[in-house]
């Protein structure tokens, strides 16, 4: 499927009706405002490569660089915003493939910033391929929505059924320390996300949709007054997806709890998703960090290095 055909299968998406006024600065989908970026990895000897690179400002991504110590054959890459931030009329366009044995980190420079917004929405889509033994961390940082943005992402994953990919999404209630008004008060924030096999089987299709003033936000089984939270999807092979459920406990403490977390099955034996909510950012991180370490050690038989600390 080629750009601007992922890009208008977003733009019919229901939640979006009323959000598709032309902004009065520069068109949607203008010149500079659509970013693309490809990413391919593949084997070379004993460690992998990023052997493909596309990019079309404002995303950028440099080269990838091999300083992770416990895993010291993984190329990571951290995808860079030059414009500063997601801003009104923007369309987004990334495709990551890892080919067969290869592995690769993905991750960004920063936060991902949604500006405010007075006519029109930004977009995303992401493609995910991992072939047959492929192993795959997209974990990029938090995604904070300001007052009054919109924002759609949508992700497909093609996974190999010997592949593992871990693909992340941490999201904040907005900017809850610059002012009362921006906790939950963006305009929409909606995050989908679908798996399938090579052969087209669908695994599973998740997806996050919160619009303003929703009066459920807070409710105990939603955010519960929490500020920030993540899904985590790991889809790995069935063995492997044993032993990791196997090491993580559910993590709800009593009295006062900075955070909340568990991990449940996915359907049609796909894997695992590791769900976490917490007070500020470095609550969730822990929480992630503690299940991305597991999934890493099960899957490739290596550690979570000391330098992910997230402090």
């Amino acid at each position: 499927m080629m750009l601007h055909e992922n890009l208008a299968r977003i733009d019919i998406a229901r939640e979006l009706n009323g959000f598709r006024t032309e902004p009065a600065q520069m068109r949607a989908a203008g010149p500079g405002k659509i970013g693309q970026l490809r990413l391919g990895f593949s084997q070379r000897g004993e460690r992998s490569v990023l052997h493909d690179l596309y990019r079309v400002a404002p995303l950028l991504v440099q080269q990838a660089l091999y300083w992770d110590e416990a895993m010291p054959e993984l190329p990571i890459c951290s995808i860079i915003s030059v414009g500063g931030g997601i801003l009104q009329g923007d369309r987004y366009r990334m495709e990551i493939s890892v080919d067969e044995g290869a592995c690769a980190q993905v991750t960004t420079q920063g936060a991902n910033r949604i500006h405010r917004m007075d006519a029109n929405y930004a977009s995303q889509h992401l493609d995910i391929r991992a072939k047959a033994g492929a192993y795959l961390e997209y974990v990029p940082d938090f995604t904070i929505p300001y007052r009054d943005s919109r924002f759609i992402n949508e992700t497909d994953i093609t996974v190999d059924e010997s592949a593992t990919v871990l693909y992340a999404e941490m999201m904040m209630s907005g900017r809850k320390h610059h002012h009362e008004s921006e906790r939950f008060g963006f305009d929409l924030l909606s995050m989908k996300v679908t798996a399938k096999r090579p052969g087209g089987q669908r695994l599973f299709t998740d997806k996050v949709l919160i619009n303003k003033e929703n009066p459920t936000i807070d409710f105990a089984a939603v955010m519960g007054g929490f500020d920030a939270f993540a899904n985590v999807a790991c889809l790995t092979p069935p063995e492997v997806a044993s032993r990791i459920h196997q090491r993580i406990e559910v993590d709800f403490p009593d009295k006062n709890p900075r955070s909340i977390s568990g991990v449940s099955q996915l359907p049609n034996q796909a894997g695992l998703m590791f769900r976490a909510v917490g007070v500020e950012s470095y609550d969730v991180r822990a929480q992630v960090r503690r299940f991305w370490q597991v999934v890493r050690e099960e899957a490739r038989g290596r550690t979570l290095s000391e330098q992910f600390l997230w402090a």
